[in-house]
């Protein structure tokens, strides 16, 4: 397939505030509310005319910049300024490119922003990625195929521009793996402030949904972490027959207490069956150092991988110098990049005796509706097989999007939501059933009620509802 050019031409960013039904406490900072983004952009495609394509992602506060000397509402405003920057660029391309052409202007454009504005790549990521999801939609739309098909025959012209490291024919041969997901399991996340018995608790999710999965929030004290382990542990133990769990550090640690945490783990008899089912450790350190050192041997042997400190093309590479193992994949970090890590990965694990690297499926707090469509359609595309999902469990359905609108991605994707009391994701079987996703565009067929969303410019100073 060759890649056609594209002409961006409308380019449009919304909001919607979005109210936690629950705190979420991950690192230090605890959200109980978010705005999520929505981006529509109209694209002239060479040779398949016109359409429109549209994305969505939540903006958590204090993630994408964790540094102290930030006040929570300026990392909002952050993600909010890199998201219009990045429209505004967009919209200035008035020559023609492949999808992948445009992706490596304007990411180039948005870097040199960034430094300039005092914002962390991350953060200037974000913008960026909105624009390339929505592309790839529209483009996928106009070509009438499901973006799978699109990636598998390298229709946006992914090439090794930004990857000196990786040949055309390694990136070419991790696309055309590239296969539709009929359905993945859910790995549930056991937040920090998340009750582990009674109401409202983790054994409450455990009696609605068959989960085998589990995300384990650590925030930093070696010994709480580990009495919290024990109480979670004799749960699962209890009532999962087999289970796989990861826990994420979310930089709360130190390398000297994660060494501590490992060796109470290792004497704590109660921890055995969770220990030996660890999969992986997701970032533990600090973004801003961790590349000054190698892995201690007995931490780097329980398979640790980068979330936050992934954000630069070189990034994994530099890791698995330092005996890292893994990178997340999330869609808000950019969804060429975790491309081409997994390309990376092909490229590793074949040379190897034994393979080591990954790449894992995380989550942002992705919604219902277009935002857990396109990131978990994507992870299950590269052929994970589970993936972290949290926005049903922080967020009431759809939140305050319209009932209509709910409405409609039902109607669209029976399998992955049902009605209960209001239109849910449907985890009860502990799989997200992916099957309707196939359809020409970015795993989208249904499109939220741009009328009930404000325009990006309304966000508030503070960052909160205006």
């Amino acid at each position: 397939m060759s890649a056609p050019f594209i002409r961006l031409d409308d380019l449009r960013a919304f909001v919607r505030w979005t109210p936690f039904v629950r705190p979420f406490r991950f690192g230090a900072v605890t959200v109980e509310g978010a705005y999520q983004a929505f981006v529509t952009v109209d694209l002239e495609v060479e040779g398949h005319g016109r359409a429109t394509g549209m994305t969505a992602e939540l903006m958590p506060p204090k993630w994408f910049d964790k540094r102290p000397e930030r006040m929570t509402d300026q990392t909002v405003r952050d993600l909010a300024a890199s998201l219009a920057h990045a429209v505004d660029q967009a919209g200035s391309l008035r020559g023609r490119d492949t999808a992948f052409g445009l992706h490596g202007d304007l990411h180039g454009r948005q870097l040199a922003w960034a430094r300039e504005a005092d914002v962390t790549p991350l953060s200037a990521a974000f913008g960026v990625a909105q624009i390339d999801k929505a592309v790839l939609d529209g483009l996928s739309k106009a070509m009438g195929r499901s973006f799978v098909t699109v990636l598998a025959g390298n229709g946006v012209g992914l090439d090794a521009r930004l990857t000196p490291d990786l040949d055309q024919a390694a990136i070419d041969a991790r696309l055309a793996a590239l296969s539709p997901g009929r359905s993945i399991a859910l790995r549930h996340t056991v937040g920090l402030m998340d009750r582990i018995e009674g109401a409202d608790s983790l054994a409450g999710e455990l009696d609605a949904a068959a989960l085998r999965y589990f995300k384990i929030k650590l925030g930093g004290d070696p010994q709480a972490d580990c009495r919290r382990l024990v109480e979670i542990a004799a749960l699962l133990d209890r009532r999962c027959a087999d289970y796989r769990v990861t826990v994420d550090a979310n930089e709360q640690y130190a390398p000297g207490d994660l060494l501590a945490l490992l060796e109470m783990v290792d004497a704590e008899p109660r921890l055995g069956t969770l220990n030996s089912r660890l999969l992986f450790i997701e970032q533990p350190y600090d973004r801003r150092v961790t590349f000054e050192n190698a892995l201690d041997p007995l931490v780097a042997a329980r398979g640790v991988i980068i979330d936050e400190a992934d954000d630069s093309y070189d990034a994994f590479p530099r890791a698995r110098a330092l005996g890292y193992r893994g990178v997340s994949s999330k869609c808000c970090k950019g969804f060429y990049k975790a491309l081409l890590n997994a390309a990376r990965v092909a490229v590793w694990n074949g040379e190897a005796v034994e393979p080591r690297y990954l790449v894992s499926a995380e989550d942002l707090t992705c919604q219902p509706g277009l935002a857990v469509q396109q990131d978990t359609a994507f992870v299950a595309a590269l052929g994970l097989t589970h993936v972290e999902r949290n926005g049903h469990h922080y967020v009431d359905g759809f939140g305050p999007a319209p009932e209509a609108e709910a409405d409609g991605f039902l109607a669209a994707h029976p399998g992955l939501y049902a009605r209960t009391d209001r239109v849910r994701l449907a985890v009860g079987s502990g799989n997200l059933n992916l099957a309707g996703l196939d359809g020409p565009g970015f795993a989208s067929g249904a499109v939220p009620d741009l009328s009930s969303l404000l325009p990006l410019s309304m966000l508030s100073p503070e960052g909160q509802p205006a």
